[in-house]
């Protein structure tokens, strides 16, 4: 029996380090995207992404050590959050690092200084290769190597080294050391990724009169990150949310990839935003721009207004020679269900097209809209009107008193199309004004807006009288 106790204490002895190292110190357990379920993505309107990447990972159990290859190499770090789907009381995270010192050939020289590495070169005459082993001396402006007892730099031929130095990965990668007490574990890494942005683009087809439209809009997704996304389940945020910037790294130029229409685009009401939701999941390649289609509503009630804008420096200013001026074109719609298309709408570019006589279909002009709720109107300017001439007088200045003024403004407008049209004046006046006299009645918008809606007549032309007084 004393025999037999002795024995049990010194396999104890023995073996209880093997088996310690081997429950709670094993190995690196390496994940790469191969091992990847899963992968949502929520992208924002503001250069971001929110990436939940889902894996199943060999753990063991006991205290290991995780390396989670292929993660967006703009991550930002702190935002990392890493945890079991399995069952979230088997995993405690108890360290957590990102590594982005990636091989090079600058890297390897700089890790290897003060050790030594092989250096290979070929015989000017044969075709053999000749092996020496130096030292690194340095790598300031190049490598400075010691071959026995002598000193050399610019050495021609390659440069063997030992083995991977720690520290270094060969694509970004996330370390996390954890105690695990389920064997097998599908993990969820989320992460904040910069360089990944999405817009809306719009296209409106107007009709010969320009009263109806058709309007069709796509989602323009743009994966700058350096990484793709494989099968993604993707959300998109319209809104402008607070950040606290951390940056990343460059950007990359992107490319365009084909278009996928028959990805249906869902929309719904989240915290005080807009989120949209691609019902099937796509790939997003790295350096790549991806339009999918999202809306199209058909004979949209449109309203064509020609504004001229003023400017409130006109009013406390003598101008002693006119001032020409412009007209621009604008489209006004109603955002309803009734008219169309009654979704909310992610700001970014409108662009206007109409079809010329031969019925080809030609570009008038671009806008940008804002985000846009559901029942909300939206207003596109298109560009200024080139057979419409418009020039402004001060026909009067006088300065009543030290802060009023009295000013008498012509404003001519002619008209070199084929058709009568209206054109409202648009006055910013300040401080407090009031109209004396006009040639046409004014319309008050609010506490310091004016407008005239004046007619002018094809190959015709009106002349806008007023008188002000303002104070300020």
């Amino acid at each position: 029996m004393r025999i037999k106790g002795i024995a049990f204490i010194i396999f104890v002895f023995f073996a209880l380090p093997g088996i310690f190292n081997d429950a709670c110190l094993g190995g690196m357990v390496q994940s790469t995207q191969e091992q990847q379920k899963e992968v949502y993505l929520t992208i924002y309107n503001s250069g971001i992404g929110l990436v939940k990447d889902r894996r199943d990972i060999p753990l063991g159990t006991g205290i290991r050590e995780i390396l989670f290859a292929d993660v967006a190499p703009k991550i930002i770090p702190s935002s990392v959050r890493v945890n079991s789907l399995t069952r979230p009381d088997s995993l405690q995270v108890l360290e957590q690092r990102y590594q982005y010192d990636l091989i090079s050939p600058e890297k390897l020289l700089d890790k290897f200084v003060g050790k030594e590495v092989k250096l290979v070169s070929k015989k000017p005459y044969t075709d053999t290769e000749e092996v020496v082993t130096a030292l690194l001396l340095s790598n300031h402006n190049g490598p400075v190597f010691k071959i026995g007892d002598e000193i050399t730099f610019n050495y021609p031929g390659r440069i063997i080294f030992p083995k991977l130095p720690e520290n270094v990965a060969s694509k970004p990668s996330l370390f996390w050391r954890v105690k695990s007490s389920a064997p097998e574990q599908r993990i969820e890494a989320a992460y904040i990724t910069e360089g990944i942005d999405w817009k809306a683009d719009y296209t409106l087809d107007l009709n010969e009169a320009g009263n109806q439209a058709d309007l069709s809009g796509w989602v323009t997704i743009n994966n700058q990150s350096g990484i793709a996304f494989n099968n993604a389940r993707v959300k998109l945020v319209a809104g402008d949310i607070s950040r606290v910037r951390d940056h990343g790294p460059g950007k990359i130029m992107p490319m365009m990839a084909a278009a996928a229409p028959e990805t249906p685009v869902k929309g719904e009401s989240f915290s005080e935003y807009h989120l949209y939701t691609l019902e099937a999941p796509i790939q997003i390649n790295d350096n790549e721009i991806k339009q999918i289609a999202f809306l199209n509503a058909r004979h949209i009630l449109l309203n064509k207004e020609l504004v001229l804008k003023g400017e409130s420096a006109y009013f406390t200013n003598k101008y002693d020679k006119p001032l020409p001026q412009k007209v621009g074109i604008y489209f006004d719609m109603v955002n309803t269900e009734k008219n169309g298309p009654g979704i909310p709408l992610p700001g970014g570019v409108v662009r206007v097209f109409k079809n010329d006589k031969e019925g080809n279909s030609q570009l008038i002009g671009e806008n940008t809209i804002v985000h846009t709720p559901k029942d909300e109107k939206l207003r596109i300017k298109t560009g200024e009107a080139f057979d419409i001439s418009a020039d402004r007088k001060q026909m009067e200045w006088n300065k009543i008193s030290r802060f009023t003024y009295e000013t008498v403004f012509e404003i001519t407008l002619r008209n070199h199309g084929a058709a009568d049209i209206s054109v409202k004046v648009v006055e910013p006046i300040p401080g407090d004004w009031i109209i004396l006299t006009s040639s046409h009645p004014p319309q008050k918008i609010d506490a310091n807006t004016v407008e005239f809606i004046v007619p002018v007549p094809k190959d015709g032309e009106t002349r806008l009288t007023y008188k002000t007084q303002v104070t300020y």
